[in-house]
């Protein structure tokens, strides 16, 4: 038997819309142009370019991630490959893991944990809230994890658990190494593995960034590395060795072919996060947030998380009753070319303030698109007022050229 020459493939011309998408939604988000032109390379992955390139890399990301000795790996897979990595590496089957679950993704740390054979406690944080750090010394004082496991931006829901800091110096005092889901936030706010004593920081391009999804970095602290190299069972996962991806990343020899477009498109993603500074980037990503949270509630609608648990890296709004989400995505897309993101629960749609989400044409755009959309379905929002609220927002701020 013999499988036909299919007949009805269409090329990507008859397939995509005619007009590019904004994308404003929990990620993959607009990438710059020196990105997007780096990932049209191909050069050779084992080559003395190649080695260059990795080099920058490392000392690019090692300003990123704020760490003077962290070990910095590349993984050719998504944020959760990375997560894999971190996870596969550090917690050893039979060990104990603390895993701090308030959301989609800290749930998936526990579940990659549970996969390697460890003995996962979930500490469950209340719908909208982050951790408490007194609550969590509690359980690790009770429980005694060699690992725990927490994100500090919930992409799903929209929660910041923005006492990261002070749960990572109590997990060090036990001996604990912490591993931190950053997929969302790094070089989108604060974040130092160093001063806060972290052990493995996980980050995906298609988000903070601004680079293409499916190439991803992780980094793993001195403490981090010497339980690493000091494991005498072998892996059952292959890829995600990080011994093995040490080959490549450190030795200049051969794990499996790299990424090679995907590293220069971080590298180029990684050289614009340094020449802004991450001072700066987190200045442009606040202010953007907060006047974009202003044109919402202006407009009449609600934020899902209160303030002090509020994630700025990707905004949660609370659906009106009457207003179907899947009707409000279609419609911006549709109608304004703008895509935000529906939810993983909550009944709420998410819009996305990460890297190049954050300029003031694209919030506008973003907002105009939104209100205008709900009036459509017959939810009658005040959008001038938000369209007023969101310029003032931006007009109190003397924000840097290219906002």
């Amino acid at each position: 038997m013999r499988i036909a020459v299919p007949n009805n493939i269409l090329a990507l011309d008859n397939i995509l819309p005619d007009e590019p998408l904004l994308m404003m939604g929990a990620g993959p988000v607009p990438i710059p142009a020196k990105v997007a032109a780096a990932n049209g390379i191909v050069i050779n992955h084992l080559g003395d370019t190649m080695a260059h390139i990795i080099e920058q890399v490392k000392v690019m990301s090692r300003y990123v991630f704020q760490t003077q000795d962290g070990r910095i790996l590349g993984v050719a897979g998504p944020g959760s490959a990375a997560m894999e990595m971190a996870v596969v590496n550090l917690v050893l089957p039979g060990s104990k893991v603390l895993s701090i679950c308030n959301g989609f993704f800290s749930h998936r740390l526990a579940q990659m944990a549970q996969r390697v054979g460890a003995e996962v406690v979930q500490l469950a944080i209340e719908d909208g809230e982050g951790a408490d750090a007194q609550r969590v010394e509690q359980y690790i004082i009770q429980h005694q994890p060699q690992v725990l496991t927490i994100v500090q931006g919930e992409t799903s829901n929209t929660v910041c658990n923005n006492e990261l800091a002070a749960i990572a110096a109590i997990a060090k005092q036990h001996d604990c190494l912490v591993i931190v889901d950053a997929v969302c936030t790094l070089s989108t706010m604060a974040f130092d593995m160093d001063e806060w004593g972290v052990d493995a920081v996980i980050t995906g391009g298609q988000k903070g960034l601004s680079c293409i999804p499916g190439i991803s970095l992780v980094g793993f602290s001195a403490k981090a590395w010497q339980h690493i190299e000091e494991r005498k069972d072998q892996l059952k996962h292959w890829c995600l060795d990080a011994k093995l991806a040490d080959q490549f990343w450190y030795k200049k020899s051969y794990h499996y072919t790299a990424p090679v477009s995907g590293i220069l498109a971080i590298h180029e993603a990684l050289r614009l996060v340094c020449s802004e500074t991450l001072s700066v980037r987190f200045d442009r990503h606040l202010r953007c947030s907060q006047a974009l949270q202003a044109g919402i509630e202006a407009m009449g609608l609600s934020l899902y998380v209160k303030p002090q648990a509020r994630l700025n890296s990707v905004v949660g709004i609370t659906m009106p009753r009457g207003v179907e989400s899947k009707a409000l995505l279609s419609t911006m897309s549709k109608r304004f070319k703008v895509e935000i993101s529906g939810s993983f629960g909550p009944n709420i749609v998410r819009i996305g303030q990460m890297g190049e989400q954050c300029r003031a044409h694209n919030l506008f755009r973003t907002l105009h698109a939104f209100g205008a959309s709900f009036n459509l379905l017959g939810q009658k929002l005040d959008l001038p007022a938000g369209m007023a609220a969101l310029e003032s927002a931006l007009n109190k701020f003397q924000f840097s050229e290219g906002l």
